[in-house]
């Protein structure tokens, strides 16, 4: 018996038969640099859950990541039992062309459709399968294949983002990706994950499952710094402060970048706590100014922000545009609050109501859902999709833009942004009484090292007063903390604004459109390595 489980297929964020250029495969560049031109982060993402279902069945499965149709019609002549297909809702149309090649070029194969799109009313009809899977995959996809669902659960290793590149250079991929569950407690009436989950589920339940995993990332991959893939990573202190300890105990300076609530985040206490853990990124939803949902109440957001940062943190904050009470008037106030908050990084998001989501059954009963736009048109960055009391389609997306440009405008490029963070938070673990968190201090430097780097660049081509003053700050405070530049400063910094040239004239005569490379790994065979799919 053999299992394909595939992604869809590309190229992506273009205008065709199957999808748009609005909806983008990079998850910074589409909702949270986007507006940031050539200093917009370009990174691309595996699909995760391919790797973690593959991991955990004892059936030959092989992973096909971003093919293009010619890859997967080819990977369809190995005879496959069953092949699973993954997409979200944008994306069925590609779902649907890749089912019915399944069915000319293999019908033998069994077919299984997986992730959020399976949440679309009437997908089977859509969408020709033999199988749905809806919500956790792990056990379906066990006792389809005969084998105990009860097996202990394995972590894949995939590092967290490929392709890395800022003004056109590359970094490197360094970082792996922990899952330790899925879904969220809170249960926002619009969140998609939680709904689709029905609550939590934990894959890693101890500090010690965590522990073992990275232990496994730096044996087998050099890696020591981790994508922590969990809607509230912190929720289960007793976990966090378990896998602290461990760390502690063993002298290992792991670093991560979570998710996170703003009550979590306010139970804690001490954030020192978090530096301690070496936790450098926390994204978390603030949502509006209002106080709409219980994770955010009497949650003061402009003091929770400066104390992350001042502690080397950088912040990710999300707000959600077209929300009920927004009319011309409250949506700037929102829009301002947000960017008053000065975090790195900001994140914009259209209300979506989306099948399955408390949200579009509240929408559905008001009878305001417009069901007439096409799937692939409904990815919460262009027009939204439900009749809005204040805003037409047209403006909705005119808003959304206009929102992303101001917060560059006023704040600057993020990645100037998290330079200055990383600064503060150098300057306070070197004062600070706790050895350990002292300790993290040589590996922040060799980063403040690598930034003089992009310093050059970044002035030649800023567009704003407000990245110049803060290319400014970081000089000084650069300078200040390494004295003199060496030869191979000067050389990188060279390198550095060169890429940035080419990328730049890059992107003014071929477009900003970056397409992700086909991966394909096996399972139980012989060849358990990641490769590049072949020409």
């Amino acid at each position: 018996m053999k299992l394909l489980l595939t992604s869809v297929f590309g190229p992506f964020g273009v205008d065709d038969a199957f999808g748009c250029k609005e909806n983008k495969m990079e998850l910074f560049h589409n909702q949270i640099t986007r507006e940031q031109g050539l200093f917009s982060y370009r990174f691309h993402h595996n699909s995760f859950g391919l790797y973690f279902l593959a991991e955990n069945v004892d059936t030959p499965t092989t992973v096909l990541d971003f093919p293009e149709l010619k890859d997967f019609i080819h990977e369809l002549a190995n005879d496959y039992d069953y092949v699973g297909i993954s997409f979200v809702i944008p994306n069925v149309k590609k779902a649907r062309e890749m089912a019915r090649l399944i069915r000319k070029h293999s019908p033998r194969s069994k077919i299984i459709l997986g992730g959020h799109g399976t949440t679309i009313p009437g997908i089977e009809d859509i969408v020709e399968h033999d199988y749905i899977c809806r919500g956790e995959g792990v056990r379906f996809l066990r006792s389809l294949l005969n084998e105990n669902p009860d097996k202990a659960i394995r972590h894949p290793l995939v590092h967290s983002s490929f392709d890395r590149k800022i003004m056109g250079f590359p970094l490197p991929t360094s970082a792996g990706v922990v899952i330790p569950g899925v879904g969220c407690v809170n249960k926002c009436r619009f969140c998609v994950t939680s709904h689709f989950f029905g609550g939590y589920t934990a894959y890693l339940k101890t500090g010690q499952d965590i522990y073992n995993v990275c232990l496994r990332y730096e044996k087998e991959f050099g890696v020591t710094d981790f994508g922590v893939l969990d809607e509230n990573f912190l929720k289960d202190k007793k976990r966090a402060l378990e896998l602290l300890n461990l760390m502690e105990a063993n002298n290992k300076l792991y670093t991560f970048s979570i998710f996170s609530s703003a009550e979590t985040l306010t139970e804690l206490g001490d954030l020192d706590l978090l530096v301690r853990m070496g936790i450098q990124f926390v994204w978390f939803g603030v949502e509006s100014r209002k106080e709409l949902f219980e994770k955010n109440k009497a949650v003061d957001f402009h003091a929770l922000v400066q104390a992350l940062q001042m502690r080397g943190i950088s912040v990710l904050t999300s707000f959600i545009l077209f929300l009920e009470h927004h009319d011309k008037k409250t949506i700037l106030e929102d829009i301002d609050y947000a960017i008053s908050l000065k975090p790195d990084y900001l994140q914009f998001m259209q209300l979506g109501p989306y099948p399955g989501t408390m949200l579009y059954s509240d929408y559905e009963k008001q009878n305001i859902l417009l069901k007439d736009i096409p799937y692939e048109e409904q990815h919460g960055q262009d027009k939204i999709w439900f009749r809005h009391n204040h805003f037409t389609r047209e403006e909705t997306s005119l808003f959304t833009r206009m929102a992303f440009r101001k917060d560059y405008e006023l704040n600057g490029a993020s990645l100037v942004r998290y330079m200055n963070t990383t600064i503060k938070g150098y300057n306070y673990i070197l004062q600070h009484p706790n050895e350990f968190i002292r300790k993290r201090a040589k590996d922040i430097e060799v980063m403040l090292d690598q930034m003089r780097y992009f310093l050059p660049a970044l002035r030649i081509f800023t567009s704003n007063a407000s990245t110049t003053a803060g290319v400014d700050n970081v000089t000084k405070h650069l300078r200040r903390i390494f004295q003199k530049k060496q030869t191979k400063t000067l050389i990188a910094e060279t390198c550095v604004t060169l890429l940035a040239c080419k990328e730049f004239l890059k992107i003014k005569t071929l477009g900003d459109t970056s397409q992700p490379a086909c991966f394909q790994r096996k399972y139980n065979s012989n060849n358990i390595n990641m490769v590049k799919c072949e020409p």
